[in-house]
C-alpha cells in the first residue's frame, strides 16, 4: 500500500518483519516509553470502569434512558473542556497537567468505589462522576496528543502514532473483556478498585518523565487563544480536511448503538459480544502489522480511502444476512478506522507548531470524540424510522459519498505529501536544527 519508494538510506525491513510495528520509538526514547506504559496500563483500567459504571446504573435504575443519560452529562464537558484543554496545554507544563488530571480520575474512581460499599447507593453522584471525568479526560488528552512530538524524533512520529494505536486497541479488546469478567464475578467494588490503582501506577511513571514547560511566548488560556488555534485550523486546509473526513465517517457511518438490535434482528443474541469487539479487532490487527505505515508519505489520501472504505464495510455489514460476514465486515471497518487515525495522527504530529499543538489537539479531541457520541443518536434515530438493518448500509452509503464529495471539495488534503509539505519540511528543519544546537 506504499505510494513510494523509501528514502535512500532508511534500509527499510523487508518480508514479513516489514509488517511488524516500527519499535524505533520505543527504543530511542525513554520518556515515550514511560509515557506508553503509563496509558496502556491507565487505558485498560478505564474501560473496567467503562463496563462497570453502566451496569451499577442498570442495576441502580433498571432504565435503558437512565443508562444512556451518561452519556449525555458527557458530552458538555467534553466539548467545552476540549477546547480550553488545549489553551491550558499550550500554556502550562504538559507533565504537570497530565500528572494532575490522572490523579483527579484517581480521586474519581475512589468516589466511585466508595459509592459502590455503600449498603444503598445513590444514583446522582454516578452523573456527577461521568461528567467530572469527561472534563479531566478533555483536559488530559491535549497535553498528552501534544507531548508525542517533543519527545519523539521527527521522522519517528508516524511510528510513534502507530504505537499509541496498539495500545488503545489492546486496552480496547482487552479491557471490557476484562471488565466483564470481573463485575460477573467479583463485583462492581472490585472494578472500581482495579482502576484506582491503575491510575496510582500511571502517575508514578508519568512523574519521571522530563518536564515539558510551555513554549517560550505562548499564549495565556482564553477564548482569544482558543480562537487562535481555530484560524490556525482553518488556514490549513489539510488539517481541515483531516477533521471534517472524520467528523463525517464518524456522524453517518457508526452503528455501536444499533448492535443489539441488529443481533435480534440476525437470529443471533449470542453475537452481540463479538460485534462489539469486532471493531477494536479490526484496529488491532492494523496495529499488529503497521510496520508499512512508516514508508507511506502521501498521508491525506490514505486518510481518505481508510474513511472511505470505512463507510462501504458498514454498509456491507447493513446488507449481509449472515452474522459472520457481519463480524467479518465489521472487523474490516475497525482496520480502516485505524489507518485513518494513524495517518490523521501522523499529519498533525508532523506539521503543527508546538505553540499551537495543544490547542489543535482541543480541537482534534472534538473531531474523533463528538462524531461517534452523534453517530450513535443519528443511527438510533434511523433505525426506529426505517429500520435497524436500513439505519447500518444507509449510513455507510452516506458516509461513502460525503467522504469522496470531501475529498473533491479539498485537494490540498489529497496533494498532502510528508517529504515536501510547507508545514512538515519546517518543523522538520526546526527540530533538526535544535538537536544540532544541543549536541
Amino acid at each position: 500500500m506504499t505510494d513510494d519508494p523509501p528514502v535512500p538510506g532508511d534500509a527499510p525491513p523487508s518480508g514479513p518483519r516489514a509488517l511488524l510495528p516500527d519499535l524505533a520509538p520505543w527504543r530511542a526514547s525513554r520518556d515515550f516509553r514511560r509515557l506508553w506504559v503509563s496509558g496502556l496500563i491507565s487505558n485498560f483500567g478505564s474501560f473496567l470502569t467503562f463496563v462497570a459504571l453502566p451496569v451499577q446504573m442498570k442495576e441502580l435504575t433498571g432504565s435503558a434512558a437512565a443508562v444512556g443519560a451518561l452519556g449525555a452529562v458527557e458530552l458538555v464537558p467534553l466539548i467545552v473542556f476540549g477546547l480550553y484543554g488545549g489553551a491550558l496545554a499550550d500554556a502550562l507544563d504538559k507533565r504537570r497537567l497530565i500528572v494532575w488530571t490522572e490523579a483527579g480520575q484517581g480521586v474519581l474512581s475512589a468516589a466511585l468505589l466508595a459509592g459502590a460499599l455503600l449498603p444503598h447507593p445513590a444514583v446522582w453522584p454516578l452523573y456527577v462522576v461521568a461528567a467530572l471525568s469527561s472534563a479531566l479526560t478533555s483536559v488530559q488528552r491535549p497535553a498528552l496528543d501534544s507531548l508525542w512530538p517533543r519527545i519523539v524524533a521527527h521522522e519517528h512520529l508516524p511510528a510513534a502514532t502507530a504505537l499509541n494505536s496498539l495500545r488503545w486497541t489492546v486496552g480496547g479488546v482487552a479491557g471490557p473483556a476484562a471488565a466483564g469478567v470481573v463485575v460477573a464475578y467479583a463485583g462492581l467494588p472490585a472494578a472500581y478498585a482495579a482502576d484506582l490503582a491503575t491510575f496510582a501506577v500511571s502517575v508514578v511513571l508519568v512523574v519521571r518523565i522530563a518536564p515539558q514547560p510551555a513554549s517560550h511566548g505562548a499564549a495565556r488560556p482564553s477564548l482569544r487563544a482558543i480562537a487562535e488555534g481555530a484560524r490556525y485550523a482553518w488556514g490549513r486546509k489539510e488539517l481541515l480536511g483531516t477533521y471534517v473526513v472524520d467528523l463525517a465517517a464518524m456522524f453517518l457511518a457508526m452503528p455501536l448503538a444499533v448492535l443489539p438490535f441488529l443481533a435480534d434482528e440476525l437470529g443471533a443474541p449470542w453475537s452481540l459480544g463479538l460485534m462489539y469487539a469486532a471493531v477494536p479487532l479490526g484496529s488491532l490487527l492494523v496495529s499488529l502489522t503497521s510496520g508499512w505505515t512508516s514508508r507511506v508519505h502521501r498521508h491525506g489520501r490514505m486518510v481518505v480511502l481508510a474513511a472511505l472504505l470505512w463507510g462501504l464495510a458498514v454498509a456491507a455489514a447493513g446488507v449481509v444476512g449472515d452474522v459472520w460476514l457481519v463480524l467479518l465486515f465489521l472487523t474490516v471497518a475497525g482496520g480502516c478506522d485505524m489507518v485513518s487515525g494513524v495517518f490523521r495522527g501522523a499529519m498533525w504530529n508532523q506539521t503543527i507548531p508546538d505553540e499551537l499543538r495543544g490547542r489543535l489537539a482541543g480541537i482534534e479531541l472534538l473531531s474523533y470524540s463528538v462524531g461517534p457520541q452523534l453517530g450513535q443518536v443519528r443511527s438510533g434515530g434511523v433505525a426506529a424510522w426505517w429500520g435497524v438493518r436500513a439505519s447500518v448500509w444507509s449510513g455507510g452509503l452516506l458516509c461513502a459519498g460525503a467522504v469522496g464529495l470531501l475529498a473533491l471539495c479539498l485537494p490540498k488534503l489529497m496533494t498532502y505529501d510528508a517529504r515536501t509539505n510547507e508545514h512538515a519540511v519546517r518543523l522538520r528543519e526546526q527540530r533538526a536544527s535544535a538537536l544540532r544546537t544541543a549536541a
